[in-house]
């Protein structure tokens, strides 16, 4: 604890009381080469801690990321829509939810590579009919 207490009372004062940070605006424009070089470590750091807040507290953030989930099915539509007819189902219905099957809208167990390559854990939708 000794180290820690050290870092915020000695060192980390002591570092930046000697950051070349000027008065006035005007200071700016007078700062030599090695002045601008002592202030990218610091600048660095807030920027970092300011994405990553930005990151975790911004919901709009979290939006922007596009993650596809069809690669191959039907990419020719704007919307990927199969119906069936429950009429139609004889006695059970095993349908895909991974986009990975090869005879979709059905499963046909794909979801087993895919939940060992990507350490997910999709199965498939099983409708049934009633007796």
């Amino acid at each position: 604890m000794e180290p820690i207490a050290h870092l915020v009372k000695v060192s980390l004062p002591n570092y930046l009381s000697e950051l070349p940070i000027p008065n006035s605006i005007g200071g700016w424009f007078r700062l030599g080469v090695r002045d601008w070089l002592a202030l990218i470590p610091p600048t660095a750091l807030l920027a970092g801690l300011g994405y990553m807040s930005y990151q975790a507290f911004c919901p709009e953030a979290k939006k922007s990321i596009k993650a596809r989930v069809n690669h191959k099915i039907k990419k020719d539509l704007g919307k990927v829509v199969d119906t069936i007819d429950v009429e139609d189902i004889t006695e059970k219905a095993v349908f895909c939810r991974c986009w990975k099957s090869e005879n979709w809208p059905y499963c046909d167990g794909a979801h087993g590579t895919h939940n060992k390559t990507t350490c997910d854990n999709v199965g498939p939708l099983v409708v049934t009919k009633k007796k």
